[in-house]
């Protein structure tokens, strides 16, 4: 197996408002995307909302819901003012700020919230990590 992800799927409760509140963020679906499967290219992997019901018969799994799954999503901002409008903006869309962004031991700057179906989403900014000029991640 190579070594990388190229597409992350949610299972969300409803499409729609998964979808006006990533494109309220600021992104842009991929013309590809259809009614019950929204498409956002991320540069090099896509993220996709997908009806929770319709992935649970697919992976025949069934949703568990839990307060902390023990994964994040991160969005990697390029400055500290970036952070803060960015966790403004998830707010006013109406997500839950699980924790503010502040100074952290690792010598960035950083918060959390949960989007609208509970997902966990840092944003951050390291100061000691490299966003090229199409703000891909250089390690």
């Amino acid at each position: 197996m190579r070594q990388r992800l190229t597409l992350i799927t949610l299972g969300v409760k409803d499409v729609g408002r998964a979808r006006a509140f990533y494109e309220g963020l600021g992104w842009k679906p991929s013309e590809r995307s259809m009614e019950d499967y929204v498409l956002f290219p991320l540069g090099g992997i896509v993220l996709g909302l997908y009806p929770l019901q319709e992935l649970e018969v697919d992976t025949t799994l069934t949703h568990q819901p839990t307060h902390f799954s023990g994964m994040t999503l991160s969005y990697n901002a390029v400055s500290e003012e970036e952070v803060d409008a960015v966790m403004q903006e998830a707010e006013r869309l109406g997500a839950v700020i699980v924790k503010p962004a502040e100074r952290v031991f690792w010598g960035g700057y950083s918060g959390y919230f949960r989007d609208l179906d509970g997902y966990v989403i840092e944003v951050a900014h390291n100061p000691h990590w490299h966003l090229d000029a199409d703000g891909h991640l250089v390690l």
